[in-house]
């Protein structure tokens, strides 16, 4: 009998090894590190509150140094102003001033300036920020005054308000420089001195407004606003406080302060 052989039946390959990956550590979620001291300033609330002799010795400094202070708008009335502080928005008063002597000498009514049309007075302010757009309010707001106000800048917040390019900084501005009115305008400078002094902290420049308002004796509110934007504006500066040469610097709440 013939013998029977049978074949081995072939082996299967052996899989390739896997490399061998190093393993990458994840990072921990920010949540589990420790927390870092915070080197920021107090929140406003934590602040001691001034006292009203305070206040009123701050007050009677700021008048002492400059007994009549001016705001830095040129301006030959009312209207003039109103346009002058319409410009100024998110522009410096320096801009405004270097654009507006030329406009002014003839454009200083609503009616001369609706003559002078959008297109030439886009002319005049166009090295004013924003110019195109200011322009077309400062042209609607004065064919406003001439239809519901026969051409006179009105007397009171809400009608000024009610001006297209007019908010409450800018009622506030014309009530004060214009009619001598106790109101506090409030722009990037007020508002800066008014936290960082603590004088009246708050999260809005409203709050701010009516925080100085309700600790400033009436006898220092006629001039108040320009004194504290002249202080905002040439001591105590956004990034480098001038605390060395600050009148009230002995009072002031700052916790960073220099002296």
């Amino acid at each position: 009998m013939a013998k029977i052989t049978r074949k081995p039946a072939p082996r299967k390959a052996a899989a390739p090894k896997k490399k061998a990956t190093a393993a990458i550590a994840k990072p921990k979620p920010a949540e589990n590190k420790p927390a870092k001291k915070s080197l920021k300033a107090p929140k406003p609330n934590s602040i001691k509150p001034w006292t009203p002799a305070e206040v009123r010795e701050v007050f009677s400094r700021f008048r002492k140094a400059n007994p009549e202070p001016k705001g830095e708008l040129e301006h030959v009335n009312p209207f003039t102003l109103l346009v002058a502080v319409v410009l100024s928005a998110q522009a410096t008063d320096a801009g405004v001033n270097k654009a507006t002597r030329e406009l002014f000498k003839i454009a200083d009514t609503p009616q001369k300036m609706l003559d002078l049309g959008e297109e030439r007075l886009r002319d005049y302010i166009k090295t004013v920020g924003l110019y195109r757009t200011k322009a077309r309010n400062v042209i609607a707001l004065s064919a406003k005054l001439l239809a519901e106000f026969g051409g006179e800048v009105p007397r009171t917040r809400a009608e000024i308000e009610s001006l297209p390019g007019a908010g409450r900084k800018t009622a506030n501005v014309v009530l004060n420089m214009a009619f001598g009115e106790h109101t506090m305008a409030v722009d990037t400078h007020v508002f800066r001195v008014g936290n960082r002094t603590g004088l009246a902290p708050g999260k809005t420049p409203l709050e701010v407004e009516l925080g100085l308002e309700k600790v400033i004796p009436a006898e220092f509110m006629l001039h108040a606003h320009h004194w504290l934007i002249l202080h905002g504006r040439y001591t105590c500066l956004a990034r480098k406080p001038r605390c060395e040469v600050c009148l009230i610097n002995d009072l002031c709440r700052w916790p960073e302060k220099t002296v």
